[in-house]
């Protein structure tokens, strides 16, 4: 009897890599236009993905639930690569949107401050750089 094909699912972060496994039969994905899944023999894809849930299921442990930020999904093969910027895995689909809404949206107010700042760092240089030219 032939064995069933299956997915080899990294998903890496910034730094390094959350989630590695092999034997897996399907996953589910949310983009822009909506929820997708991929099966081992669906074609090669690359989608851009939203912040919201990855679902992915093997053998060894059911179905698993990923929150993710947003990010790129490629599929190659039987190889499919989800890289963000965030991830947090949990069972309890109710503790892990509390658990995105706290983390993810911490993380969006340090962004925002973060970006305050390089902005007026930027105008700053150009209004500098301006003056530099006008001497």
């Amino acid at each position: 009897m032939q064995q069933p094909t299956l997915i080899n699912l990294k998903v890496l972060l910034p730094f390094e890599i959350f989630v590695e496994k092999s034997g897996v039969s399907r996953i589910v994905a949310e983009t822009n236009n909506g929820s997708f899944g991929i099966l081992p023999r669906r074609l090669d894809c690359v989608a851009a993905l939203v912040p919201g849930i990855l679902i992915y299921q093997n053998e060894a442990e059911g179905e698993v639930f990923v929150a993710i930020d947003e990010g790129v999904l490629v599929k190659s093969g039987l190889e499919v690569l989800v890289s963000v910027r965030n991830a947090v895995t949990g069972t309890d689909l109710s503790k892990l949107r509390e658990t995105v809404e706290q983390d993810f949206l911490k993380l969006d107010e340090r962004e925002q401050n973060v970006r305050k700042v390089m902005t007026k760092m930027e105008n700053d240089f150009i209004r500098r750089l301006a003056g530099f030219h006008h001497e």
